[in-house]
């Protein structure tokens, strides 16, 4: 459509008259917005989680929220300190960031469309007057323009709406990745205390098994003992070394995988010493019904629901006509100092009204892909949240089974040592034969290991409780609560 022009003359109040016209009609047909309003995707999650020990753990429906500072109720200050340290130069960490601060920047882009568009632009040209036959002309041309595309049905907002889930969805992906990078280094930094304490224990068995092995070869000296019994238990004591050995070079790669995580080079990095295990923390019997809300995974796929959802309106958006008004003014002269002069001033006014008439479908096959892709987002949604409480059901029923398994193998323990002790003062005795013994000592050894595993277990259990439940529960020790200040 041709944009009028308006000289510069008692005329001018009826061409702006159109033009208020044409951007009042505008702003009003801009109030509505073509495609489905958003509804969060329906999921069943049941009235309460099975594994409970009373059944009172109640699912909810996700938000977006933070849970900062819950490994503090480990009491490890070596824990806290590797904590504290890693989000300083984790590269996965890094990598979710910028990805977030991308989709920052795609909101803000997609926002200026709301807005008009102010150019300027000036020109010189020299050119003949035709069949005039006069000489050559030169002219002078500075130039300035508005325009501004009518939101009539809602694209841009769209656009902006699915531009703002996105960047929500983004933001919940980077709380996602600290979570998982913290209970990966939690559980890491577990498994290397669990490996300290197992060679200690190692070392300890590595002194009495060489002592025992000295011990059989006087008896053997001595007559009372068979060269069988010192073959025992010099191949008991290899095989012990072996075990040491082995645990030697998994705690080093335990040790490396630390390393990267905190952004470090393996060759350079060391765990600082500490202490052992910390103690296990306890689950509650009941929690808020607003604890799923913390998880980020949800949040992300909830908001990306929401994207798609917006992406609808977008495409059917393409049915309708653009309305684009247009304003463009300046000077135009044969010499800069004509500038000053009135009939060297121009401007326009006008709207302009586009539309595709026929493209082969191609705007029928958009809206059906966008609708798809929200199926797509919807289904992700309730899978997430499946998926969500079946990590949480497995966690509840693991650290509440794992308390009894934990004092049956206390039990096993203490009758394992009470098993050894009477059977080496039965070997000394004469009565047995070193066999048992070597067996009564691989017992006590592996009922020794078992419960230090179980431990460290328990404490990795603990950890993927927290993550499954977005960041802890209420009442643990050291966790924060959420804010959105904490929110990045």
């Amino acid at each position: 459509m041709t944009k009028p022009q308006c000289p510069i003359d008692g005329r001018r109040p009826r061409c702006l008259s159109s033009l208020w016209l044409a951007v009042g009609v505008s702003l009003l047909l801009s109030a509505c917005a073509v495609g489905p309003d958003y509804h969060r995707p329906a999921q069943e999650v049941g009235s309460a989680y099975g594994g409970a020990p009373d059944g009172r753990w109640y699912p909810a429906q996700p938000e977006m929220a933070v849970v900062q500072g819950w490994w503090h109720t480990f009491g490890d200050h070596v824990l806290d300190d590797l904590m504290v340290q890693m989000p300083h130069a984790n590269p996965d960490l890094a990598q979710s960031e910028a990805r977030y601060r991308q989709a920052r920047a795609a909101l803000s882009a997609s926002r200026a469309g709301l807005f008009p568009t102010v150019g300027a632009s000036t020109s010189g040209e020299r050119g003949a007057r035709g069949a005039s036959g006069g000489g050559p002309v030169n002219t002078y041309t500075l130039t300035g323009s508005v325009n501004w595309e009518a939101d009539l049905w809602g694209r841009v907002r769209r656009n902006v709406e699915a531009a703002q889930a996105s960047a929500q969805a983004s933001a919940a992906d980077l709380a996602g990745m600290r979570l998982s990078l913290q209970s990966t280094l939690a559980q890491a930094y577990f498994a290397v205390r669990l490996s300290q304490l197992q060679d200690a224990l190692l070392a300890r068995t590595l002194q009495e098994y060489s002592r025992a092995l000295e011990m059989t070869r006087n008896r053997l000296a001595a007559g009372v003992a068979s060269p069988a019994d010192v073959a025992a238990a010099s191949a008991q004591l290899d095989q012990t070394r072996v075990q040491r050995i082995r645990l030697g070079w998994q705690r080093a790669q335990q040790v490396h995988a630390i390393a990267v995580l905190l952004g470090e080079v393996p060759a350079r990095f060391q765990v600082p010493d500490g202490q052992g295990l910390p103690a296990v923390p306890g689950v509650p019997a009941g929690v808020p019904s607003s604890l799923l809300q913390h998880r980020p995974d949800i949040a992300a796929a909830e908001r990306r629901a929401a994207q798609a959802n917006a992406q609808i309106g977008v495409a059917q958006a393409a049915w309708f006509p653009d309305l684009t008004l247009s304003a463009q003014g300046g000077y135009s002269a044969g010499a800069f100092a004509s500038w000053l002069t009135v009939p060297a001033r121009f401007w326009t006014l006008g709207p302009a009204l586009a539309m595709t008439i026929f493209d082969g479908g191609a705007r029928s096959a958009a809206v059906t892909q966008a609708r798809a892709a929200y199926d797509v987002q919807a289904a992700a949604y309730r899978k997430t949240v499946l998926d969500a409480l079946r990590e949480v059901e497995d966690a509840l029923v693991q650290a509440h089974d794992m308390v009894g398994e934990q004092a049956a193998q206390d039990r096993a323990l203490t009758a394992a040592r009470e098993t050894l002790r009477q059977t080496v003062n039965q070997y000394q005795a004469g009565l047995v034969d070193y066999l048992i013994v070597v067996q009564a000592q691989a017992s006590a050894l592996s009922a020794e290991q078992n419960a230090l595993s179980l431990q460290a277990q328990r404490l990795d259990v603990a950890v993927q409780l927290v993550a499954a439940l977005g960041g802890g529960w209420p009442g643990l020790a050291g966790a924060g609560v959420p804010t959105a200040t904490d929110q990045p």
